[in-house]
């Protein structure tokens, strides 16, 4: 279908080539009453920018750990003028 969007009845009526289209490296728009609504994309492409979007956005559970400071402060949890928790910081080292 080439740049233009799909408006939505004819990307129904002509699903095939709009899967087509996608499995071949071409993103395909469709629009929704004029709107853009969706993006079909190959799942090798889908899977390529959601593994780059998770590395880029949340560290593994280690690296999150271990940013962390280490300094030997102590803080205080104080619910309505009395001392509830003391919490410290922990070495992981």
């Amino acid at each position: 279908m080439g740049d233009r969007p799909w408006l939505l009845q004819d990307a129904k009526a002509q699903f095939s080539a709009l899967v087509d289209a996608a499995l071949n490296g071409q993103p395909q728009h469709v629009t929704r009453r004029g709107k853009a609504a969706v993006v079909v994309v190959s799942e090798a492409q889908y899977a390529h920018l959601t593994q780059g979007a998770r590395a880029s956005v949340a560290p593994d559970f280690i690296s999150h750990l271990m940013s962390m400071p280490r300094g030997k402060s102590q803080r205080s949890l104080s619910l309505g003028g009395k001392r509830v928790l003391k919490l410290r910081d922990l070495d992981f080292s």
